[in-house]
């Protein structure tokens, strides 16, 4: 259903919280297929916890529980994050 929306009535953005929770792999594949066909067109906002679906995320914003009562917003450019691990895996290798 919210694809057939998405198909006849495209908007700028839109928001969705947990749509996919209850998915299997294979499925949760394909959503994910079609979530990265509308990022040309569209701006995705979501609430998830699956992994699968973060991965494909350009940011990820989160909340970290630091000490009781105490919460740590948290974001993370993924572009930037793959392109520190990859210096930190050469970098250990020269160190070999």
């Amino acid at each position: 259903f919210l694809f057939a929306i998405y198909m006849t009535r495209n908007a700028p953005f839109y928001i969705l919280d947990e749509v996919e929770p209850s998915l299997d792999g294979t499925n949760l594949a394909r959503v994910c297929e079609l979530f990265e066909s509308m990022r040309e067109t569209t701006q995705l906002i979501m609430v998830t916890h699956q992994r699968q679906t973060m991965e494909i995320a350009d940011i990820l914003y989160g909340v970290s529980k630091q000490a009781s009562g105490v919460s740590k917003l948290v974001s993370q450019r993924l572009e930037q994050a793959l392109k520190e691990l990859d210096e930190e895996e050469a970098n250990a290798k020269v160190e070999e």
